[in-house]
């Protein structure tokens, strides 16, 4: 099974400050999660071309698809990017990952997820979206997709209805199958209507954690997978240090998760979908590819950041052959 994402492409940038000045300048208050304008993107540039930035693809559907392919699966990956060197750095960590890129770009500056790290350690973060979901529905093409047997779809695009209804529709037409992240509880609340049309008309795979699953169904976790997995194929709930919950046709498992105390939590459930989606495109059955899964979030908990090092992937491919061999301890 080939599977293609399709989310926001947002570049995450990481700059230590010398002092809280530039955060004056720019006009962001300390130790907030703002939205961010053109205007103050460009004055964040300005200043991140004199000091020492960390860069790194981001977006909820990118660290999916790279996880994937970095395991040894098949991926694609199709967002929208500004005409600039973040557009250019997007698709080149894309391709080094192995992902195959189908980045649309257009005038302007990419989006960008900044983060300033103050002197004293505090951290704001300053989004700017740009183009990323302003994606329209006839920049999917079909001849894309037919390359493809699942499609991914990050949740936050759901602010973007007319895409992913449209989608949607494409990729079933086509033979594929649909996976849907929730993405968010916020978003699960603002778009519900659409949600509870799209979810069982459309979706196959259906990724939610404990929040998110209860805010859709109004239950709790353990209930509300049971009400999930009467829409779809497969509704896997993750519940953090719980492990996670898999319903499918009637029947209901519960995974352990892995890794010990977290450091940082981002990224755990991207890295969990990919795992299940890698376990799914070999073969593997619904709980080894949940295992794959936990395994995974139990890795990126334990650095700061939404990806796995890029040393500890040896180590988890031999990890994946035990769960699929039935072997795992």
């Amino acid at each position: 099974m080939k599977i293609l994402g399709i989310g926001n492409a947002l570049v995450d940038v990481l700059s230590k400050l010398d002092s809280d000045e530039t955060l004056v300048k720019i006009g962001i208050q300390k130790g907030a999660m703002d939205m961010i304008s053109r205007e103050q993107m460009y004055v964040i540039r300005k200043y991140q071309a004199n000091t020492e930035t960390t860069q790194a693809p981001g977006g909820a559907n990118c660290n999916t698809m790279r996880a994937i392919a970095l395991l040894g699966g098949q991926s694609g990956f199709i967002g929208k990017v500004g005409d600039d060197s973040l557009g250019q750095f997007y698709e080149e960590a894309l391709l080094k990952a192995g992902v195959a890129s189908y980045l649309i770009k257009t005038e302007g500056p990419s989006g960008a997820c900044t983060v300033f790290i103050s002197p004293d350690g505090e951290r704001t973060m300053g989004t700017f979206l740009g183009p990323a979901p302003t994606i329209s529905p006839d920049e999917i093409t079909e001849d894309v997709l037919r390359n493809y047997n699942c499609i991914h779809i990050e949740g936050y695009l759901i602010v973007n209805e007319e895409l992913v209804r449209e989608t949607m529709k494409k990729a079933k037409r086509l033979g594929l199958k649909v996976a849907l992240d929730l993405a968010n509880y916020n978003i699960v609340n603002a778009y519900k209507g659409l949600l509870e049309e799209v979810i069982p008309q459309y979706v196959d795979i259906l990724f939610a954690n404990a929040s998110e699953a209860e805010a859709f169904t109004g239950l709790p976790a353990q209930e509300a997978v049971k009400a999930l997995e009467k829409q779809v194929d497969v509704a896997l709930v993750t519940l953090g240090k719980e492990g996670s919950l898999i319903g499918s046709h009637g029947q209901f498992y519960h995974v352990d998760a892995e890794g010990g105390k977290p450091v940082d939590t981002t990224g755990a459930g991207d890295n969990f979908a990919a795992g299940f989606l890698y376990g799914q495109s070999v073969g593997a059955s619904l709980v080894q590819s949940a295992q794959i899964g936990s395994m995974l979030s139990g890795y990126v908990i334990d650095v700061v950041g939404p990806q796995v090092p890029a040393d500890k992937w040896e180590q988890i491919k031999l990890k994946v052959k035990a769960i699929l061999a039935g072997t795992k301890d």
